[in-house]
């Protein structure tokens, strides 16, 4: 691993213990306990799904895999990092990496799960309504989970420190082998499936710790947004592809989007696509500290107006396309979201000060409603659908449709391209390769 990274790490620490610090003296507390969670098994069976570390816990360590951890911050102390470490030959014992943060931590381990020292001056954040009732009642005298407390750290993590950049910047490298990968087995003719093993082959990556549920749509199943099965077998004619996939890095979470075209897809949709990454790139370098994501957003739908027009699908005005909900028939989504240790961050829908900030009526999906400060991360994904139940009240309301031009892109389902972007003090990095 890079020293560069390491040497962020500590400064990571550094800046968090003072930041937690400051937060807790202004809250009155003396003592934080953060619980990393842990898996349920499913109803009636001995098995349980891929787990997922508490945002915040992630946010000291970049451990996203450790079950019944805690991380004690007290005023004035070396922060404590509790390990649950079983006698267990059934499965692997938890054990920390050779690396120059541990030496940042008082790192105590257990055969049996612990619970921290509290008293009413600590808060406990994290999923332990799901602890035992004995548990449960050790922390009887605590605050738990404060929304003042939660509120400023979510707050602390709307804005990445160098080392969450690097580790977002790995993220996406990592993705990108991936993407390369899935786009070279469609071309080689593969299934929904082949596409989704050759992906995670090359991100060096098992189907249990992706961020997300990859999602790869082949022709119309590139217009379901969440779209989540694999075909097994090839489709006879191939339309399009579309490749929604990250990687997690240290906790933290590429989210990238490509479309592909495929041989028997018409002219118009190849050209469609080309469209999409022009608006993407002109909506990425839009970005900028003090601009409102909304104000993108809003963008987003007055381009997607001008490519309807300018490809014949929509034969009115571009103005009238926004106004009459023509372009959100086309692109249901918001334009993006906040990305760190959580695929979909925290923080997105509040102001600085916590005061909710929600998404506009006409645009209820829209994740992010925050002005962009440096420091931010969001991603930013156009995306043009032909979803034949949003495009039926179109055609109800008779509007200027080119019907016959949308039937014959019907089976390439939709596109979406979507990046990384970081805020910084002159503009924007694209962490996306």
């Amino acid at each position: 691993m890079s020293e560069t990274l390491f040497f962020l790490q500590l400064a990571h620490l550094k800046q968090l213990k003072r930041a937690y610090a400051e937060i807790m003296q202004r809250l009155g507390l003396s003592r934080v306990a953060i619980y990393s969670g842990h898996s349920e098994r499913f109803f009636a069976d001995d098995h349980a799904p891929a787990f997922q570390a508490y945002g915040h816990f992630m946010h000291w360590v970049g451990l996203d895999d450790t079950e019944r951890g805690w991380i004690v911050i007290e005023q004035g102390a070396t922060p404590v990092l509790m390990l649950h470490a079983p006698s267990d030959f059934w499965h692997l014992t938890q054990t920390l990496p050779d690396e120059p943060w541990i030496e940042a931590f008082d790192i105590r381990t257990s055969k049996e799960p612990a619970i921290p020292t509290v008293d009413e001056h600590t808060a406990v954040i994290g999923d332990v309504a799901r602890l035992d009732e004995q548990s449960r009642q050790a922390l009887d005298q605590a605050q738990i989970m404060p929304a003042a407390l939660i509120d400023a750290l979510d707050e602390l993590r709307m804005f990445k420190s160098d080392y969450e950049i690097a580790c977002l910047r790995e993220a996406n490298r990592l993705a990108k082998a991936g993407h390369e990968a899935a786009k070279a087995a469609f071309i080689g003719v593969g299934a929904e499936l082949d596409v989704q093993l050759a992906y995670l082959g090359a991100s060096r990556q098992r189907e249990s710790k992706v961020p997300y549920q990859n999602i790869v749509g082949i022709n119309g199943h590139a217009g379901v947004l969440h779209y989540q099965h694999y075909d097994e077998t090839p489709p006879k004619h191939r339309h399009s592809l579309l490749v929604d996939a990250g990687h997690r890095f240290r906790g933290y979470c590429a989210d990238i989007t490509r479309t592909h075209v495929g041989p028997d897809a018409p002219e118009t949709f190849a050209a469609l696509v080309v469209a999409l990454h022009g608006l993407k790139n002109e909506l990425v370098h839009s970005v900028a500290p003090n601009v409102e994501f909304l104000t993108l957003h809003e963008q987003m739908h007055r381009r997607l107006a001008n490519i309807l027009v300018s490809f014949d699908i929509y034969q009115k005005s571009a103005d009238s396309a926004v106004e009459l909900g023509v372009t959100r028939a086309f692109c249901p989504h918001g334009l993006g979201h906040s990305l760190g240790l959580q695929v979909h961050d925290v923080a997105g829908l509040k102001a600085e000060d916590a005061t909710p900030l929600p998404a506009p009526k006409e645009h209820p999906a829209l994740r992010l409603t925050r002005t962009l400060k440096p420091g931010m991360v969001v991603t930013i994904e156009p995306g043009f659908y032909f979803i034949p139940m949003l495009l039926a009240p179109l055609k109800e309301q008779g509007l200027a449709i080119n019907w016959p031009l949308v039937e014959s892109l019907i089976n390439c389902g939709g596109i979406r391209i979507e990046d990384n972007v970081v805020v910084t003090e002159s503009g924007f990095e694209n962490l996306t390769p």
